[in-house]
């Protein structure tokens, strides 16, 4: 795990002087360590001048610790070179395939075969990997830069151009700083931000100028120039002529989770995992714990109705884990939020991500350089209300619907834009409204919004998080699997939680009680009355966002408690809209964009 950045300049056309030449590394290296936090371990540079690529990195050492597997790499006879962010799963296979084919490799961790997979079969490579990652390439017998995401997004790739060419960074703080960029806050960004939390495209930021990579995205890039875009995983459908009942789906379900997880195991680093208790992380850690003596982790709550600490306790007595409780307080969260709004640099609102960030330290602090984490079983196999509540097909009325449960929709007017996303997947999904809203959690908000909380608050404390969920071969499966397995007899997740009830060391009662659900900061917002009274003076603060806005009247009427339409418990369309003007108002000031709103 790591941090990359890197550019490919057109026209570059020789190495120049020693004195420009110099003057190329150190920006490089200004650019790349910007992203320190990512990797403490190790850093490096690479630059062909006479084609303008120039790659960087920052290393978190995870898989073989010594140098060589430092970054980037270049293979001695084909000259590809890599800038690898991630981790690949299933590397031990690829690489016997390679061996078998005649490469030869000298060290024994990922980053190798990663670079003679693609040496081998150049941009097809992609889809072969099972992992999450972020990749650079420079491939000279064609030219070209590769870069490419994982399928599900979990490793993010920004990318702008300028006078640098095409520059790309793992982060968007690193694209900051280059020379000459100028910072100005998208205004439909801005809009969506408010409505939806985070940006509805799959290539848009928050900001004018720098694009992302979507999940499962290819790009090639020659003499500074997008010259080719294409998926390596797209989500596919159910197959009708699939009849297997349940019994056998949910046993392929556990045989291929338990694969999964012990890949995720794999580290010359210690690895935890985090455990509220619930189905999704419960039935990890019993997979988990099969293969190995296991540390869990579990977060509580002062000053909170929400607290699974019990259930997670009772799971890690039944599975022999090694379990760790860490507190968090409303005045711990206060303090976070105000350090460390520079994390949430391609701005999005999920509420953990504080919290997360939290734990994430506390993980590090007990030794931890990985976690293994559930993200991503509620959009796959319909854990959402949402999934139980749909009811006919797509269209006008369902899809406004939809739009009055996604957005907030007491002073929301992204309607179309919605729509125009929801009938965009509603072709991918072949009109199933159910596989639309499917589409619409996996390939819109997780990776927009959930994933980036995952990956921002880890990476910030140089901790690894890994979530067998969104794995491409858990992806694969759950989508063939039809809705009758996923919601039946009024439960949602039914098949995860057949298979759970099928591992015998998790407590039967684990796998099919209620999701907990609810946000920890929207009770505080409700709950604590120094949480409220912070979040209160930053969003009314005179020539504010919420004033420049025209939200000051709604803002104040919450913030007095005469709000109303609580949603979906106490909080309410105003809560929603005062934790993003809050984190609003911290991010414009840490990366002084006031001006430009």
């Amino acid at each position: 795990m790591c941090g990359i950045v890197g550019w490919m300049r057109p026209g570059s056309g020789g190495a120049g002087g020693s004195g420009e030449a110099s003057a190329k590394v150190d920006e490089l290296r200004r650019f790349r360590d910007r992203l320190a936090h990512r990797g403490p371990d190790g850093v490096g540079e690479w630059f062909d001048s006479s084609h303008g690529v120039a790659l960087g990195h920052r290393r978190l050492a995870i898989l073989d610790l010594t140098d060589a597997s430092a970054q980037p790499m270049v293979d001695s006879e084909s000259g590809v070179a890599l800038s690898y962010n991630g981790e690949l799963y299933n590397f031990v296979e690829i690489r016997s395939e390679l061996e078998g084919l005649g490469h030869r490799f000298t060290t024994r961790g990922d980053v190798e075969v990663v670079m003679k997979a693609i040496v081998e079969w150049r941009e097809r490579a992609f889809e072969r990997f099972h992992g999450m990652f972020a990749i650079a390439s420079w491939d000279p017998r064609t030219s070209t830069v590769w870069l490419a995401r994982d399928a599900l997004g979990m490793k993010p790739l920004y990318v702008t151009r300028g006078p640098w060419g095409l520059a790309f960074a793992s982060e968007v703080k690193a694209i900051l700083g280059l020379p000459r960029f100028r910072a100005r806050l998208s205004a439909n960004g801005l809009g969506e931000f408010l409505e939806f939390g985070y940006r509805l495209g799959e290539n848009d930021t928050m900001f004018d100028g720098v694009e992302r990579l979507a999940p499962g995205e290819v790009v090639g890039v020659r003499d500074g120039e997008v010259a080719s875009r294409f998926r390596h995983f797209k989500p596919g459908l159910p197959d009708p002529g699939d009849r297997r009942t349940g019994d056998d789906r949910a046993r392929e379900l556990v045989v291929l989770l338990e694969g999964v997880v012990g890949q995720h195991l794999v580290a010359d680093v210690p690895v935890g995992l985090l455990l509220s208790g619930g189905l999704d992380s419960s039935l990890l850690a019993a997979l988990a714990a099969r293969r190995c003596s296991l540390t869990t982790v579990s977060m509580g709550f002062t000053s909170s109705t929400h607290d699974e600490r019990p259930w997670a306790r009772r799971v890690a007595a039944a599975i022999g884990s090694r379990h760790i409780e860490v507190s968090i307080a409303p005045e711990d969260v206060i303090a976070e939020i105000q350090s460390n709004a520079w994390i949430f640099d391609d701005l999005f609102a999920d509420w953990g991500t504080v919290t997360t960030r939290f734990l994430y330290r506390r993980c590090r602090e007990l030794g931890l350089k990985v976690a293994i984490v559930g993200e991503g079983s509620d959009e796959l196999f319909a854990g959402y209300p949402v999934f139980e509540d749909i009811g006919g097909g797509t269209g006008g009325l369902a899809f406004a619907r939809l739009y009055r449960r996604y957005s907030s929709r007491r002073w929301g007017s992204l309607y179309s834009s919605f729509r125009s996303v929801l009938r965009e997947l509603a072709g991918q999904a072949e009109a199933s409204l159910f596989e639309t809203v499917r589409r619409f959690e996996v390939c819109r908000q997780l990776p927009g919004n959930y994933v980036m909380k995952v990956d921002k608050a880890s990476m910030s404390v140089s901790l690894e998080a890994r979530a067998p969920y969104l794995d491409r071969r858990v992806a694969e499966l759950a989508f063939r699997t039809p809705m009758e397995w996923l919601v039946r007899d009024g439960t949602n997740k039914w098949l995860l939680r057949k298979a759970a009830s099928l591992v015998p060391s998790l407590p039967a009662e684990v796998a099919w009680r209620e999701k907990m659900g609810g946000s920890i900061a929207s009770s505080w917002l409700d709950e604590v009355p120094s949480f409220r009274e912070f979040a209160r003076e930053r969003v009314l603060a005179p020539g504010g966002f919420t004033e420049r806005l025209g939200l000051r009247r709604p803002m104040t009427q919450f913030f007095s408690g005469r709000a109303v339409l609580p949603f979906p418990s106490r909080l309410s369309h105003l809560g929603h809209l005062a934790w993003r003007l809050l984190l609003l108002e911290l991010w414009s000031e840490h990366y002084d964009l006031r001006a430009a709103a």
